[in-house]
């Protein structure tokens, strides 16, 4: 390898050198970007192992690109990881879905057939009526975990593709709809109790 190398010394500082760096820096980011997402839920073991990782990988990336500054495609390999590993870190992130979240439906007619739906998809929903900047309104709260997002969405999605929803990460939560197994839900949904 060494001979290789010595033989086309352009390789090293112009491929696998940038390479390396580019590689160093989009691991690092991402890592960073699951370490904020576990500190913000107070998962304090899973940030300490990410930032441990982070800060290796960056003082690796450093180093190298410190050794390298007259390098303009060694400064540029850095910006380019940079740039790639905010994005990676944001897909991980959104694979991972840590925590839960607070989802609020704003429906203006027939809200108890979406509350309906949404209890027979698991979700222990909350039903207000409150008053909009257009008349009557139903606001439909459910505190569900994160990985269940997209199918209730799904689900308000196909009762009226028009319904307003916003969603809000939530530190903790404690309650049936939070702590109960899927295998739970489903029995209760299945079998619900009839006083």
């Amino acid at each position: 390898m060494k001979e290789f190398i010595a033989q086309y010394p352009g390789l090293l500082h112009f491929v696998l050198l940038p390479l390396l760096i580019c590689c160093s820096r989009i691991a690092d980011v991402t890592l960073g970007t699951l370490r904020i997402v576990y500190v913000s839920k107070g998962m304090r073991n899973f940030a300490a192992i990410a930032g441990f990782f982070e800060v290796t990988i960056w003082v690796i990336a450093v180093g190298q690109i410190v050794q390298h500054l007259d390098s303009i495609v060694t400064v540029f390999a850095y910006a380019t990881g940079y740039t790639i590993g905010n994005y990676v870190g944001i897909m991980v992130e959104e694979k991972v879905c840590v925590g839960n979240v607070l989802l609020r439906a704003f429906v203006r007619k027939d809200a108890e057939i979406l509350a309906e739906r949404l209890s027979r998809a698991g979700c222990g929903v909350t039903r207000v009526l409150a008053q909009g900047a257009f008349g009557a309104v139903d606001i439909l709260f459910t505190v569900i975990r994160r990985k269940e997002y997209r199918k209730v969405i799904n689900v308000i999605k196909e009762f009226n593709p028009e319904t307003t929803y916003t969603v809000e990460d939530i530190r903790d939560g404690k309650g049936p709809s939070i702590t109960l197994t899927e295998q739970e839900r489903i029995r209760i949904c299945t079998n619900p109790v009839v006083p």
